[in-house]
């Protein structure tokens, strides 16, 4: 047995959280909490986890094999509006786990795996309300790592929800916090509102292990092809940050060059980078760019790729259905419930070829451009030290209650000079 071999028995042993050991009892799965997917990014330095949207069992499989090449640590996620109980994915918040524990013992994965539940999205009181009972259920299946997004709100509810629904999670568990929607160069996030949500959440013993901000990027395709990443923003509000020990979580990267995702990388603290729209492209066989941002003819349609992705039939199916229910370029994503068993039945063959498509632009991410290669075994190490599921905080407490009393947080809310407007942003990743 290797040493490598040998951390992996070890860390499999104690590092799967409570929920993973019932659900899955004689699992060789290792199904960790995000927080120490993070660490490994951190150990190894200007490095970012894969986190992919894993709207179909193709994503979901191309990625973990990417994973296990690279010897990555890697995150599964999917977002509220992709799994949520209106989503429009087969994959879904309550059968994630189960379906990357399955890939794992089937193929062999040894790499560890975060099992997270993206932009989980407060909008009304009605949601808060709901959540009470939802993100248990999350974690009774199997998530282990949970962004909650109140960032539609006005900052003072977005500070109070995410310390009220952050109290129905897990301690050990992964923890991302969101300030300014995501929508392109509109309503960018400054320095002052992100240091309002993450010191008021301090001062209420809750320590984010990420923060996502709208640093000018975008969800689904972005149409100019060059997407808007503002590294220097970036940057600035990750140092100003930097007291509370919070890492960065990108959303949007889609859009982006790969030039402009290697510079996060490189230059700031962003542990966590979403992937979705572009691996759904690879897998479907649409004409993508380098970065998986879609390439749309004159008309505004996607180009479809002989000898690649879904059988032609299947295509012209998924177009006809789009066409029928007005659904344009990006909208198409709602079409991957429908047409779920539909891509099942395909020929063996062309479910490897999609799911191989996913693997190679996967692990080019992996390897070439977010640097987490290896970061595996540095999670077993992490596991090892901690003799633990349960990762130790990296924050410490700055803050004080008496100074973020609910009066207060309304007061200093009102201070801010927030950037939001009316424009809505886009929650799905």
């Amino acid at each position: 047995m290797t040493k490598n071999n040998q951390a992996f028995k070890q860390a499999l042993k104690i590092g799967r959280p409570p929920n993973i050991k019932k659900l899955f009892p004689n699992s060789n799965a290792l199904i960790v909490s995000g927080k120490f997917i993070d660490r490994a990014m951190i150990k190894k330095g200007k490095a970012i986890a894969l986190a992919a949207n894993g709207r179909s069992y193709f994503i979901i499989k191309g990625v973990l094999q990417a994973a296990q090449k690279a010897n990555a640590a890697v995150i599964l996620e999917i977002a509220k509006s992709e799994g949520g109980i209106n989503g429009y994915c087969a994959v879904n918040f309550w059968n994630l786990a189960r379906i990357v524990d399955f890939l794992c013992n089937r193929l062999n994965i040894t790499v560890p795996v975060a099992i997270h539940a993206d932009h989980y999205k407060i909008k009304t009181a009605k949601d808060v309300e709901e959540a009470k009972t939802q993100i248990p259920s999350l974690f009774d299946a199997g998530i282990t790592s949970m962004a909650i997004d109140a960032s539609f709100l006005p900052e003072d509810k977005n500070l109070n929800a995410n310390i009220l629904l952050s109290s129905y999670m897990p301690s050990w568990a992964g923890f991302e916090t969101e300030v300014g929607e995501i929508k392109g160069a509109s309503g960018l996030s400054t320095v002052e509102d992100s240091l309002f949500l993450t010191a008021g959440l301090n001062a209420y013993d809750t320590y984010p292990d990420w923060i996502a901000l709208n640093n000018g990027t975008v969800h689904g395709i972005e149409a100019s092809g060059s997407g808007g990443i503002q590294v220097e923003l970036t940057k600035k509000i990750h140092q100003a940050l930097a007291p509370y020990n919070i890492s960065g979580a990108q959303h949007g990267t889609s859009g982006n060059s790969l030039a402009l995702l290697k510079k996060i990388a490189e230059q700031t603290k962003t542990t966590k980078a979403n992937v979705a729209t572009a691996l759904q492209m690879i897998s479907w066989g649409v004409k993508t760019n380098e970065a998986g941002n879609a390439v749309l003819n004159d008309k505004g349609d996607f180009i479809k790729v002989k000898g690649l992705g879904v059988s032609q039939d299947v295509w012209e199916e998924m177009q006809t259905y789009a066409l029928n229910h007005n659904l344009k370029a990006g909208g198409l994503k709602k079409s991957n419930l429908v047409f779920e068993n539909r891509l099942m039945s395909q020929s063996k063959k062309i479910k490897e070829r999609m799911t191989k498509g996913v693997e190679e632009f996967a692990y080019n991410l992996i390897k070439n451009i977010f640097n987490s290669e290896n970061t595996a075994s540095l999670v077993y190490e992490n596991i090892i030290e901690a003799g633990s599921y349960n990762a130790k905080s990296r924050a410490v407490k700055i803050e004080n209650k008496k100074d973020w009393t609910p009066e207060k947080i309304t007061f200093k809310a009102s201070l801010l000079k927030t950037s939001k407007d009316d424009e809505a942003g886009n929650f799905d990743d």
